[in-house]
């Protein structure tokens, strides 16, 4: 696995994967840059997102749980000093499940967490990761 970031201008850089995918990162003009782009640390929340749900996904088709839309929200609190690392991140699962299959849901998104999602895996040694589930 590899990737490239290439410098744009003020601050944004677009990083390119070794499969040819591509993402703008930047900062907000308020920190000094143009906003055209997420920036890093909301990149990482959101492939905590991605990941996450990726595995859900693919655990409720094997459990032949029919669903339409699945949303995950990610939120993290940051330390006040330098380097600003994540305290704890904050997570929220919505899917359009049957009420009789929230509990399978809820077992797909603790299987993520548990054994499948590897960005969580390495967060997690780092800060608390914690999750609730809502049906949509």
């Amino acid at each position: 696995m590899k990737a490239t970031a290439k410098w744009v201008s003020d601050l944004a850089f677009d990083a390119v994967s070794d499969n040819d995918h591509s993402i703008r990162l930047d900062t907000t003009i308020a920190n000094g840059s143009i906003n055209s782009g997420m920036s890093p640390k909301q990149l990482l929340l959101a492939s905590l997102c991605g990941c996450s749900g990726m595995d859900v996904v693919d655990i409720l088709t094997k459990m032949r749980i029919p669903f339409s839309t699945i949303e995950i929200e990610a939120e993290a609190e940051q330390t006040e000093t330098q380097p600003k690392v994540f305290k704890d991140i904050s997570m929220i699962y919505k899917a359009d499940v049957k009420p009789a299959d929230i509990d399978k849901l809820n077992r797909a998104v603790e299987l993520s967490h548990e054994k499948y999602c590897g960005v969580s895996a390495m967060l997690k040694k780092h800060c608390d990761i914690t999750y609730t589930v809502e049906l949509i």
